[in-house]
C-alpha cells in the first residue's frame, strides 16, 4: 500500500498521487500557509503548512526514489537504531 506524506494543518495524501508542488509567495504565503499540493483526483489543489522541499524529500522516501532520511541524533547520545 502506498504510504501517506504529511502536509501539516493534519492532512495527508498518498505520496504516488502527488504531482506537483508549488511554493506560495508573496501575500499568499503567511499563516501557515507554504506550499500548493496538487493532488491527482483532486479539483483543486492543497494548501500544506510544509515547505515543498520538505514534502518532496518524504514523496522520495515514500515512492523508494530517494534515500531513507536517518534521524538526528545528537553528538552526545548513542543512536537506538542504525
Amino acid at each position: 500500500m502506498p504510504r501517506l506524506v504529511a502536509l501539516g494543518y493534519g492532512k495527508f495524501v498518498r505520496a504516488d498521487r502527488i504531482f506537483a508542488l508549488i511554493p506560495l509567495e508573496g501575500r499568499a504565503r503567511g499563516d501557515g500557509r507554504r506550499t500548493l499540493v496538487h493532488v491527482e483526483g483532486l479539483p483543486e489543489p492543497i494548501i500544506a503548512s510544509r515547505s515543498e522541499r520538505a514534502i518532496y524529500a518524504d514523496v522520495e522516501v515514500a515512492t523508494g526514489d530517494g534515500p531513507a532520511r536517518r534521524p538526528f541524533v545528537p553528538a552526545d547520545q548513542d543512536a537506538l537504531f542504525e
